[in-house]
């Protein structure tokens, strides 16, 4: 028998509409009917986005071996590499939703770069390229960003319904009993990521 949901919502800030309302929602283990691959194609694995992600210097996709709370969908991995089932990554993680079109996000990649180096062999983090038919220029703005955690591709948008996507950016943390906790909303610094991080995942990180 699958544990409870216990993904809580924390809706701070919604960017892409015009209103939506907080709330909580389970995440069925497996998946629900958003963990159906998305409707849009768009090659992830190609000369020049290798070529790019090597430029960058993002590093590998790994597979998990453990369990949580996350839809339980496989995402192929930005510019080449093994593909990563979510529900199977192990805790303390920090996963930020982000997209190339995405001002804001743009601005809060480096935090979370800041964060993977710091937090290295304590949390983990790992990014996912949303609703991003470009993956060309999500490399090139995590180049110019100086971003190298591992990252995923959703350009269907695989995750909005599971995680109720209303608007980027995002972030998920996913803790070491499995839990999941989602808040979308501007994190304006890395002292900000920071204390959210050890709030949700109860971890002390440098400053």
């Amino acid at each position: 028998m699958s544990r409870g949901p216990r993904v809580v919502v924390a809706l701070l800030a919604c960017l892409l509409v015009a209103s939506c309302a907080g709330g909580s929602a389970g995440v069925p283990r497996g998946g629900g009917a958003a963990a159906q691959p998305g409707a849009v194609h768009v090659a992830l694995d190609t000369p020049q986005l290798r070529a790019l992600k090597a430029k960058a210097g993002v590093r590998p996709c790994r597979a998990g071996t453990g369990a949580n709370d996350l839809p339980g969908v496989t995402l192929p991995c930005l510019g080449g590499g093994r593909p990563v089932r979510l529900d199977r990554l192990h805790g303390p993680l920090v996963v930020n939703l982000f997209a190339q079109w995405c001002g804001p996000c743009r601005a809060e990649l480096p935090y979370y770069e800041e964060l993977h180096r710091k937090a290295r062999g304590k949390v983990g983090v790992l990014g996912v390229d949303y609703l991003d038919t470009r993956p060309d220029k999500a490399l090139e703005l995590v180049r110019d960003t100086g971003v190298t955690y591992p990252l995923l591709a959703d350009p269907g948008g695989t995750l909005r319904a599971d995680l109720r996507i209303r608007g980027l950016p995002g972030v998920a943390f996913v803790g070491a009993d499995g839990s999941v906790q989602v808040e979308f909303g501007v994190v304006d610094s890395y002292a900000e990521l920071r204390a959210m991080t050890q709030k949700h995942l109860d971890v002390m990180l440098p400053s």
